[in-house]
This record gives C-alpha cells, sequence and structure tokens, in this order.
C-alpha cells in the first residue's frame, strides 16, 4: 500500500473534525505484524459510519494512513441528498449531506470520547447536546472573497461554455488560497444576503473593476461581508478593498439601497496589507452610521464592522444561558471574565451578581463593550483591556480588583495560554465555567486546573454551526 492507491473501506467510526474511520488488518500494511497489531487505523475525508467507500491514500504514517473518498460504493442509511448544489466543492459545509439528528449523535459522542480519551477524565457529567433551532439561514455573518483566479467545477469544465476566470465571488475552496468558487447562493445565510452578493458581483463585474492579487499587490476588490441582525431585520455591508475610490463606492451605495431597502449602512474598509483578512487599517461609512443591532436574550448590542459577535444569534443565547446555569450565581459573587470581546457574556450575567470585571486585549473590542453598556444601563461590569497571552496578576493588583469568586472565559480555538492558566490558578477562585469552540484545546487546559486541585464536574456542547464538525462546548471546574 503507498500513496496514491486506491483501497476499498468499510466505515466504521466517526472521529473529531468530521472524518471517517475505517479499519484494516495490519498485515497488508507490514507483513509479519504480531497478532496485537493487527489492526490499522485509515482516517477517510468525507465518509460516514455505514459507507463503504473507494478512497485514495494522501498520507501513511507508521499508526494510521490519512484518505479522501472517491466514490461511496454503498452509502450509510444516514446519508441525504445535499441541500446546496456547491456541497463537496466549497468548504462552507461538511456535513450537510448527513442526517441532522446524526450530526449532533456524533459531536455529542466526539466531545465525549476528547474528555475520556485525550483528558482522562471519567467522573463528570454530560449534559444533552444543544440542538440549533435553524439549520439553514443561520449564520449572521458571512464573508465572501473577490478573487481573479476563478475555480472550476468539473460541471463547468465539462459545460464546454466560456467562463470569464478573472473574476469571482465567492468562497475558497478547502485548502486552496489563491482561488474562489463563485457562488450565486448559500443556504448558510438569509436569501437576502444571496441577493445582496450576486447584486455586488454584477455591479463591479459590468463596470470592469479589478480584484486585488496578492502577488502582484493590486486591484481593488477584496471582500464583501455581509452582517445581519435575527431580531431587527436590518442588514450591513462592508466591502474590503485595497484602496479608497470614494466615488464608486457612492454609486454603489444608492443602487444597492435602492435595490435592497433593508440595507441600513455601508461600510468600506481599506486593507493596505498583502495579508488576506476581511479588515482594515481603516474604514469609512458610505451610508447608514456604520452600526446595526441585534439582541441576546433581553440584552441588546451593537455591531460594527469589525465586531466579533456569536455567528449564530439564536443559539448564542442558549450557550449563555447555560454557561449561566453552570456558575449557579447567588448575587453577591464577583466574577472574572476572560476574552470577554464585546461584552456579551459579562452583559448576559450581570444581573445575577454583584460585580464583572472583564479583560479583552481587542483595544476596539473593548470600545464596543462599553457601548454595550450604556445601551443596557448596566453598571456593574469594568472592562479593561489586558493582553491575557502576559501574566495579569500584576494588572489586577495595580488596578485593586476584587479576587475573583467565579472566572468565565471563552478563549480563542487556541485556548488559554500558559501565563493564564497559571494566573487563574494563583487567583484561585471558587469555579470556573470555560466556554470553547476546540474541546481539544479545552481539555488540554482542564487537565491542567485538575492537575492542581480542581474538579470537572460537568460539560454540555452546543451546536452553534450545523452541518459543520464545528461544536461548542462548556465546562464547569469547581475547586476542591
Amino acid at each position: 500500500m503507498k500513496k496514491g492507491d486506491i483501497i476499498e473501506l468499510k466505515i466504521e467510526d466517526y472521529a473529531f473534525e468530521g472524518r471517517g474511520i475505517a479499519k484494516i488488518n495490519k498485515e497488508e500494511i507490514s507483513p509479519g505484524s504480531s497478532p496485537n497489531q493487527l489492526k490499522y487505523i485509515v482516517f477517510v475525508d468525507n465518509a460516514y459510519p455505514g459507507d463503504k467507500v473507494k478512497a485514495q491514500i494522501r498520507k501513511i504514517k507508521k499508526s494510521y494512513a490519512e484518505t479522501v473518498t472517491e466514490e461511496v460504493l454503498s452509502p450509510s442509511h444516514y446519508r441525504i441528498k445535499a441541500r446546496c448544489k456547491y456541497f463537496g466543492v466549497c468548504g462552507g459545509c461538511t456535513q450537510q449531506d448527513l442526517d441532522y439528528q446524526k450530526q449532533l449523535d456524533y459531536k455529542q459522542k466526539q466531545v465525549e470520547e476528547i474528555f475520556r480519551k485525550m483528558g482522562g477524565f471519567n467522573d463528570f457529567i454530560i449534559a444533552p447536546i444543544i440542538p440549533s433551532k435553524k439549520i439553514f439561514y443561520y449564520r449572521n455573518k458571512m464573508e465572501y472573497s473577490f478573487s481573479d483566479k476563478r475555480w472550476l467545477t468539473k460541471e463547468e469544465i465539462n459545460s464546454g461554455e466560456v467562463i470569464v476566470r478573472n473574476f469571482a465571488l465567492g468562497l475558497h475552496v478547502p485548502n486552496v488560497f489563491d482561488k474562489v468558487l463563485d457562488i450565486d447562493e448559500c443556504f448558510l445565510q438569509s436569501e437576502l444576503s444571496n441577493k445582496i452578493l450576486n447584486f455586488t458581483r454584477d455591479f463591479f463585474k459590468k463596470r470592469n473593476i479589478p480584484v486585488y492579487n496578492t502577488n502582484t499587490h493590486q486591484g481593488y476588490l477584496r471582500n464583501l461581508v455581509v452582517r445581519e441582525s435575527e431580531h431587527n431585520d436590518n442588514f450591513m455591508i462592508n466591502l474590503v478593498t485595497f484602496y479608497e475610490d470614494d466615488q464608486l463606492l457612492k454609486e454603489y451605495s444608492v443602487e444597492v439601497v435602492r435595490s435592497f431597502p433593508k440595507i441600513s449602512t455601508i461600510v468600506n474598509n481599506i486593507n493596505l496589507k498583502k495579508a488576506a483578512v476581511a479588515t482594515g487599517d481603516f474604514e469609512k461609512v458610505f451610508y447608514g452610521d456604520g452600526l446595526i443591532y441585534d439582541s441576546i436574550g433581553k440584552y441588546k448590542f451593537r455591531i460594527s464592522a469589525n465586531s466579533f459577535f456569536q455567528t449564530n444569534t439564536l443559539q448564542a443565547e442558549n450557550l449563555y444561558k447555560t454557561a449561566l446555569e453552570f456558575t449557579e450565581l447567588k448575587g453577591d459573587e464577583i466574577v472574572y471574565d476572560l476574552y470577554s470581546g464585546a461584552g456579551t457574556i459579562a452583559i448576559y450575567i450581570s444581573d445575577y451578581c454583584r460585580d464583572v470585571y472583564a479583560f479583552e486585549s481587542v483595544e476596539s473590542a473593548v470600545k464596543d463593550a462599553e457601548e454595550n453598556l450604556k445601551l443596557n444601563q448596566i453598571h456593574n461590569i469594568k472592562f479593561f483591556i489586558s493582553d491575557l497571552y502576559k501574566p495579569f496578576i500584576p494588572f489586577v493588583k495595580d488596578n485593586n480588583l476584587p479576587s475573583p469568586d467565579i472566572v468565565m472565559a471563552d478563549p480563542p480555538r487556541s485556548g488559554m495560554h500558559k501565563n493564564t492558566v497559571e494566573d487563574l490558578l494563583n487567583l484561585s477562585p471558587e469555579k470556573i465555567v470555560y466556554v470553547s469552540c476546540n474541546p481539544a484545546t479545552q481539555v488540554r487546559d482542564i487537565k491542567f486546573f485538575a492537575e492542581a486541585g480542581y474538579r470537572l464536574i460537568k460539560i454540555r456542547p452546543v451546536d452553534m454551526f450545523p452541518h459543520t464538525f464545528h461544536i461548542e462546548n462548556v465546562a464547569l471546574l469547581i475547586k476542591l
């Protein structure tokens, strides 16, 4: 067996991050293997338990191989027809052809296995996963990319049609950073956002406006970001460009608002760097005030072009409600909120405790948080700009802050820095409620807390992103 070979496999299980698992006799890989080493693990992309597939070998290691499905010979009972015509080429969804209840079952199982196998935890409660109320049209933000290298599907190549290849607006193909799949609809965001996507493509394409190229460092168009409010039914367009062109943006703004009156603001972020990020070095507002507003529970939040806001608004309330339930706040506690962003969690729990001290490293996020405090007329939260990659106990002492009874943390996918873990252990709160979008890094950090005298009490997964392998998880730790 060697790289590039096509082999037939029966998929027996499903791994974290959405890969099927097959097991074959190790004799096929290494003749003469001892009897207790007969099973060899093969990870299979685009395969589900119950599938029988032909898969191409991409990588061979001593204990496992990585493959990708070339043909499904016999489908699993849980396979369904994907709704989107771009599924399988676009990287936005990876599990749209899997029954939603089965998606939930696998996510629940995978989180539990991560904590039991990677973490070595056994004596804890795992509550049932919370499903998403919406499984389509649930995202409040979509980032589309412009590219002068359009990715052609097999159908487009075989169609014989003449296709313009130097202009595309859509989503990146997985593992291909410089080519974009030109799409006209996506079922993750609302139907109106699709209309805005198509209007924007036609507007700039007809005018032969050049697309930015990272190699030549020339061109105008970089990204289209559409944000919408779940509860207020208004929309923000953020057009990310390489340079300023006020006249063109004014013309675009007039025409797009005339076509879609629900658009409440249009922002132009100018990104002067080569880095392919949908944020700018500065921004200009061409229509409205540069803001939209949305709600989580009874609280209202302002959202600017570059604000962080949970992508699934309806499910964010379930996530925060779970975190709040885990705290069992009585009303007199001091709470620290780490990685506080625009203050959504701090504000959501503010009615249930005495004071919240929130720490965030991004200055613009803290400014948004301060505005959200005013918007909701809350007076028991203080926000601080603090780099959580560095020790922050000196910061706590310099500001004469009281020690926390409870710490809530919602770090990025990479998890907590070791300095932050050490600081929390020195602060010694009674409870830690850890919210994570990556259970693997979450369990890594929780092991450190467990070794230092904290006990994992319970966890609960929350499905924020249907049709993808991503999963949020909330964990409660109590100091022994």
